[in-house]
């Protein structure tokens, strides 16, 4: 039986055998739907559009467009760190945790413009630091 390496052609050593795991790739996928509706969210933002409320008593008040350029770059942010898991780059889970981090405390942030929209992405943002950050259990390391 042959053993098969899991070293590339240039000799680097890709983590799981080059494979993407289970929760990476959820994280992944889940940070690549993310991506894009924050970038849509912030288009929205800067095109004034009439779906969001301001709130005039509000510590975090900034303008609609600022918003839009903060949901824009954060979702650009996202797609690029998605893309990076998916690849199994070694900077996707670290640029991921950080990405979906920051989204999760603008989405904070966010909550008096559009609470029906805001609460449901910081529990998606949590679940990806979550899966992102878990420990990866292997029994055959300690053998």
């Amino acid at each position: 039986m042959a053993v098969m390496s899991d070293r590339t052609r240039s000799g680097h050593r890709l983590p799981d055998g080059g494979k993407v795991n289970g929760a990476s790739q959820f994280a992944g996928a889940a940070l690549m739907f993310s991506g894009p509706l924050s970038i849509l969210m912030g288009a929205a933002g800067i095109a004034r559009d009439s779906l969001f409320f301001s709130s005039s008593h509000y510590a975090y008040r900034f303008g609609l467009t600022a918003w839009g350029v903060i949901h824009l770059v954060i979702g650009v942010a996202l797609v690029v760190a998605a893309l990076g898991i998916l690849t199994n780059k070694s900077w996707g889970r670290g640029a991921g945790v950080a990405a979906a981090g920051i989204s999760l405390i603008t989405q904070f942030m966010f909550v008096p413009y559009y609470p029906m929209w805001a609460i449901p992405v910081m529990t998606l943002d949590l679940v990806i630091v979550f899966a992102l950050t878990r420990l990866q259990f292997d029994p055959d390391r300690d053998r």
